[in-house]
């Protein structure tokens, strides 16, 4: 059985152990993310007002901000096994405390609270370590090969998480538990992954890497002297805030209606996991069939059209129909091309970015900016919210309406990045350290 899976998979002798020990730890991180996030959401729904929500994220991104810089602090200054074998437990003993919680009468909606933070961290915190482990004890040639099977595994666990979270209210009705369970469950899963690592990694050759550790105020004084030295990377700075806002201000506005249709935590999970799940299947076949042959039929400066304008079409939409299939089809389109096509052509750009300096931009642009426009979306909508509240009056036209010229901004600035385009190529930031005989321009020119 073991040869017959080697052959076809093309694995090498004892490659299988490996990807199927990195593959469960992939794929048990974003089951549990997944019933962490979806019961999180219907949970603090139903125990809180939605309105409460913008603080959670507002909380949720600023931590991230600060995980994002600790971690260019320490995952270059430790063993990556031991660090993931750290992680997961430390995810175990999370949960555990947090049923702790549950059990001694804490409120509900800090519990939820603390849950949904936590899912957010499953999502950003664990994959940066696996892949940074996975890097290490596998070659390119390896990589090449197992990465894309092992990253299978988490579809697969994202498709498990949903389906899991969908079931449990009734399933653990009928069990006659408590929907907190689920908790435990999720930490045996994290604890079942540190065994795997002790057992199956501990001994695994390691390859050694001497990389220079990033403070956060190097990361963020090299990310924000290059875009704001390369125009058409500024301008594409200015798109990425302004849509993040638009992004957060529509979330919040799907999650106000949706939480008035579907009363009760049970009720908001089953609506709240299908929609999880379409969005999954759909994202998948878009990512699969789709993106790789619009960037590579597209130019690059292109494919950050169509994220501005599902935002204008998703808030306008939602501006003159105010109903529950709008703004699902506004939150869903967006949250799909975001994910996407605009992911795929943000990683594309940044091949351009000297490798020297490439990390340090690409989180610059990839953590500092999205969490910085989704903190003002929190201020902004949330002090609107405020005025509606002491006014008592529905402002929910004011929000969308700021999110619609947000879209509106961020088409602005992605027409004046293609215009200058191809003078940016000459950036003498955009040249490598060490060239070739080609030129920059034809190193991009399949861009």
């Amino acid at each position: 059985m073991e040869a017959f899976i080697q052959r076809i998979f093309k694995m090498r002798k004892r490659e299988l152990g490996l990807v199927i020990a990195l593959g469960f730890l992939l794929f048990g991180n974003s089951l549990a993310r997944q019933v962490s996030g979806i019961v999180a959401v219907s949970g603090f729904l139903s125990s809180s007002s939605v309105n409460s929500m913008l603080l959670v994220m507002l909380i949720d991104y600023t931590l991230i901000l600060v995980v994002g810089g600790l971690q260019s602090l320490v995952v270059d200054r430790f063993n990556r096994v031991k660090m993931m074998g750290f992680i997961s437990l430390g995810f175990a003993a999370i949960f555990i405390i947090l049923r702790v919680m549950f059990a001694i009468g804490a409120p509900g909606w800090l519990n939820y609270s603390i849950m949904y933070l936590i899912a957010e961290q499953q999502l950003i915190l664990f994959p940066v370590v696996f892949w940074v482990l996975a890097n290490d004890i596998f070659n390119f040639a390896q990589a090449k090969r197992l990465f894309p099977l092992i990253a299978a595994w988490s579809f697969i666990g994202k498709l498990a998480g949903i389906g899991i979270a969908a079931v449990s209210p009734n399933l653990f009705a009928w069990l006659n538990l408590r929907s907190e369970e689920i908790l435990l469950f999720n930490a045996l899963i994290y604890v079942v992954g540190y065994l795997l690592i002790m057992i199956s990694l501990q001994n695994v050759s390691v390859r050694p890497t001497v990389q220079q550790t990033e403070t956060v105020r190097e990361t963020l004084t090299e990310g924000w002297d290059f875009v704001r030295g390369v125009d058409s990377f500024r301008y594409l700075m200015l798109a990425i805030i302004a849509l993040a806002v638009a992004d957060t201000i529509i979330e919040f506005r799907f999650l106000v209606v949706t939480d008035a249709l579907f009363v009760g935590q049970e009720a908001y999970q089953h609506f709240y996991s299908l929609y999880r799940l379409a969005a999954t299947l759909i994202s998948f076949g878009v990512q699969t069939f789709l993106t790789g042959r619009l960037i590579n039929r597209m130019q690059v400066r292109n494919i950050f059209f169509f994220f501005p304008i599902v935002v204008l079409l998703g808030a306008g939409g939602a501006l003159l129909a105010p109903g529950l299939w709008m703004i699902v089809g506004a939150m869903l389109t967006v949250k799909l091309v975001r994910e996407t096509v605009d992911d795929s052509g943000r990683k594309s750009i940044q091949s351009l970015v000297p490798e020297e300096r490439r990390g340090r931009v690409s989180t610059f642009i990839d953590n500092y900016l999205p969490a910085s426009g989704t903190i003002l979306a929190c201020l902004v909508t949330g002090a609107i919210v405020l005025v509606g509240l002491w006014t008592k009056t529905d402002l929910h036209l004011v929000y969308l309406s700021i999110a619609f010229l947000c879209g509106a901004f961020a088409f602005w600035a992605v027409v004046r990045m293609g215009k200058v385009y191809e003078k940016s190529l000459l950036n003498w930031r955009l040249k490598r350290r060490q060239r070739s005989s080609d030129s920059i321009i034809s190193r991009i020119a399949d861009l």
